[in-house]
Formats: structure tokens, sequence, C-alpha cells
């Protein structure tokens, strides 16, 4: 098996590098950490697309209050598309178009 460094240890080598070592190390954990910094909006909430959000989990989503997003509700400017015994569901997609609307 191969040995592996703790994360303490590597932290207390950094610390003892030289000054531009440090930077050169930065600087490669930056850029290999961070290539990608374009990032659609399917690449970060594709995975949500079909899912189903509970009314808390949408208010938070809308970033609002309970009884603002149950205002919405009221007023259908967003619609449950499951109900389950008193639980409303709401899809992914109709609070994407509602948060982009508001």
């Amino acid at each position: 098996m191969g040995q592996f460094m703790r994360a303490e240890e590597i932290f207390s080598q950094v610390q003892r590098m030289p000054e531009t070592e440090r930077l050169k190390f930065f600087s490669l954990v930056a850029k290999n950490a961070f290539q990608a910094d374009d990032f659609s909006h399917s690449d970060v909430f594709g995975h949500l697309k079909a899912e189903r959000f509970s009314a808390q989990e949408a208010a938070e989503y809308l970033e609002v209050s309970m009884p603002t997003f149950r205002r919405y509700v009221q007023s259908e400017k967003v619609i449950p598309v499951e109900v389950v015994g008193r639980s409303q569901l709401f899809s992914s997609d109709d609070l994407r178009k509602l948060k982009q609307s508001l």
C-alpha cells in the first residue's frame, strides 16, 4: 500500500517553504483546481432538472419568505406539480422561470 501525507504534514511543509516556492505551489493548486471557471447553469444545476422541491426549499431557492412563497402559490405564479398529503412539490424548471421573472 502506498504512503500518503496527512493534511497537517503538508501544511507544515508548505509553511517551511521559501516564499517563491509557496507562490509556485499555490499557483499550481489554483491552476489545476479551478481550470473551468465558466460554468453554465446546466453544469451547476443540471442534476436538479427533474427534481421536485418542497415549499420550504422552493422559498429558499427563490430567496423569499414562506408567507411570500405561499402568496405566489395562491396567485398561481407557481403551481405545484405534485401534492402528497398536505405537502406540495414544485418543479425546478417552474421555480427557475419564476425566479427569472422576479
